[in-house]
């Protein structure tokens, strides 16, 4: 057991997952990686614990309930209660509504919105009897309007911001903070897969002092690099038939399309 604030994280194997591991480990935190590849975050944690941080590994499928609530009480085994759940796994495809690829989608929605919902009922319970405590999802700028070609990216992400909304109001009684943090684009496995130009691309290490900031105030919500969050608020008011025309070139075909 320990007395330092214990941290939760999905999807620690590699991007912001882990970044904001070695940044929370940094300032004192005890950090749990958390993914599928199980020999990965071993390493990662064992690299923060040669570096003095207290870390852990485990393997976690998030889209399987039964292997977040498994990971969960191996990690408060090891380090003791959860603090701070984050849930940051993540999955983002392309979804061209004229090719629409269900397994795709189905994969993004059970990552993105249930991997949520699984990490949610897994640590918040003992939260709520404890009077303590924090919940974290990594959303995206991308959930504030529909982006053409990636409509069930956005739509998982709008998902989680009003799901995070609103379970931050009930919990608040309980003395539970509910932080969402919507990243623009950042540098990670996933956003290498993009062949377009990304406006205001932040290192997956400036990302996650941000967020750890956020996290730390408590932060209802945080959104960065600012820039990219201004713009995609001012898209929010925008009438939709000039949305449309703003947005149609970015649509572009499908590839292979003739």
């Amino acid at each position: 057991m320990t007395d330092l604030k214990h941290v939760f994280i999905t999807g620690g194997s590699s991007g912001i997952g882990l970044a904001l591991g070695r940044v929370l480990a940094g300032r004192g935190y005890a950090v749990t990686l958390s993914a599928r590849r199980a020999v990965v975050v071993a390493e990662h944690a064992a690299a923060i614990a040669s570096g003095g941080g207290r870390a852990f590994g485990v393997a976690c499928d998030v889209t399987d309930l039964a292997s977040v609530h498994a990971a969960v009480r191996a990690a408060e085994s090891a380090l003791g209660p959860i603090s701070i759940a984050v849930a940051n796994a993540g999955v983002g495809l392309p979804s061209h509504a004229a090719k629409f690829v269900i397994a795709d989608a189905e994969l993004m929605v059970r990552t993105n919105i249930l991997g949520m919902m699984y990490l949610l009922d897994a640590t918040v319970p003992q939260m709520v009897e404890r009077r303590s405590g924090q919940f974290v999802g990594v959303a995206s700028l991308a959930g504030l309007r529909g982006l053409p070609a990636t409509s069930v990216y956005s739509a998982t992400k709008a998902a989680m911001q009003a799901f995070l909304e609103a379970s931050r109001i009930d919990l608040a009684p309980y003395g539970i903070a509910v932080t969402t943090i919507n990243p623009g684009f950042i540098a990670t496995p996933m956003t290498a897969r993009n062949e377009f130009k990304m406006p205001f691309l932040l290192r997956a290490d400036q990302a996650a002092v941000i967020m750890a900031d956020g996290i730390e105030r408590r932060a209802r919500v945080v959104e960065f690099p600012r820039p990219m969050a201004f713009i995609t608020r001012l898209a929010r008011h925008l009438p939709n038939a000039v949305y449309d025309r703003v947005m149609r070139p970015y649509a572009g075909r499908v590839k292979g399309e003739k």
